[in-house]
């Protein structure tokens, strides 16, 4: 099985981070982790902290966004298979190995992402379809998708991976995805564009069309707790959602201004359709 690096990308994750490298420690006790801590306020980065001479930390003095701290971290390794972590997320017994065993099956696979699950044991979606204008109406936090849950739309925009066999896929979650790095190499690795959230899509796609291939291994199994937020972070992040699934959709999708017009026009409503039910429901409205 070829070495992996473990990269982190830390930002006011509160006690997450060190149940992140705990899983870690027990899973990969060999191999070496990166965590960049994007200015945390909250004193989260601490577990990384001189806790291990496998974990390296890189503190950012602002914060650089997602796709560009990634990029960071990978110029300071060289293993050949690159594990993305949330620190929020953590490694259930033998995930990293069959990942990299996938790796390792298929040389034409560039990412591998394993089953997903909450806190309850409940599967997340975390491997998915082309999203499509259509995804702006049929999301996962769509008001159409809780109404229609079993409709085709909503089936290929939001799939429920009931499948316990390792498959092909259009594009895995960042949460936690192993990437091989000459496939990385061959895209120029995240597109720093994306301040936060889209860039596993973007990524998944620009493989593919080199010719790689995106693989979903439901053996391998990841715990995602996540957390809550205040409200100013959950608008931050509603606001953000958006802005990067405005780029997703003029680069790969919107071809023309009149369709890049449309689905700018799209995301803004349902921009500002969540921005309203955040600021209902804190209200108690």
């Amino acid at each position: 099985m070829s070495s992996s690096v473990v990269i982190v990308i830390n930002f006011n994750s509160g006690r997450h981070l060190e149940r992140c490298l705990d899983s870690i420690r027990a899973d990969a006790p060999q191999a070496p982790v990166i965590v960049v801590d994007n200015a945390s306020t909250d004193a989260s980065q601490r577990p990384a902290e001189g806790s291990n001479t496998r974990v390296r930390l890189v503190a950012n003095t602002v914060n650089v966004g997602f796709a560009k701290a990634v990029n960071q971290a990978i110029a300071l390794s060289d293993e050949p298979y690159i594990l993305l972590l949330n620190p929020d997320c953590a490694l259930e017994p033998g995930a990293l190995e069959g990942l990299a065993a996938e790796l390792d099956r298929f040389p034409e696979c560039a990412i591998v992402g394993p089953r997903i699950l909450d806190a309850d044991g409940g599967v997340q979606g975390s491997v998915r379809g082309d999203p499509n204008l259509l995804s702006g109406l049929f999301g996962r936090s769509s008001s159409l998708t809780r109404m229609f849950p079993r409709s085709g739309l909503a089936l290929r925009n939001v799939p429920t991976p009931v499948s316990d066999e390792r498959r092909q896929a259009d594009w895995v979650s960042g949460a936690c995805m192993l990437c091989r790095r000459t496939a990385l190499d061959q895209v120029q690795g995240f597109d720093e564009r994306y301040f936060l959230y889209w860039e596993d899509a973007d990524l998944c796609k620009r493989l593919r069309a080199k010719g790689f291939t995106i693989r979903h291994v439901p053996g391998s199994r990841v715990r995602h707790i996540g957390g809550q937020s205040s409200r100013t972070a959950r608008r931050l992040a509603i606001r953000a959602f958006h802005r990067s699934a405005y780029l997703y959709y003029a680069t790969h999708v919107a071809r023309t201004p009149v369709v890049r017009g449309l689905a700018w026009l799209m995301l803004q409503a349902r921009c500002q359709l969540m921005l309203m039910t955040e600021r209902s429901e804190t209200s108690g409205l």
